[in-house]
């Protein structure tokens, strides 16, 4: 039990640095399209910006709704970074606490 619940923390644990990987790419894909940087007529760039938009913006429209109106700067992939980190921190010390991962 204690190994199988090892390697679902680590599962976990990857997954969210995927996530949080992806998420730096499709911030930094989003500055480089807003100062034109990017042809996003290109069908590669064009599909690479469709897919990373469809999967980091439905996470971030909820933080969206909360977070006040800066302007032209949108803090929402920052607040999802911390939520993301916090929950590579969380989930495994609960785990640990709750003792599964005793032999």
């Amino acid at each position: 039990m204690a190994n199988t619940t090892l390697a679902l923390v680590n599962i976990f644990i990857m997954i969210t640095q995927v996530l949080i990987w992806g998420l730096v790419a499709w911030a930094i894909a989003s500055w480089l399209v807003a100062f034109n940087v990017v042809n996003t007529r290109n069908r590669f760039v064009s599909a690479i910006l469709d897919a990373l938009d469809r999967i980091y913006a439905p996470m971030v429209a909820p933080i969206r709704r909360f977070l006040p109106d800066f302007g032209g700067i949108d803090l929402s992939p920052l607040v999802l970074w911390l939520l993301l980190a916090g929950l590579q921190q969380l989930v495994p010390a609960l785990v640990m606490d709750s003792g599964l991962l005793l032999g």
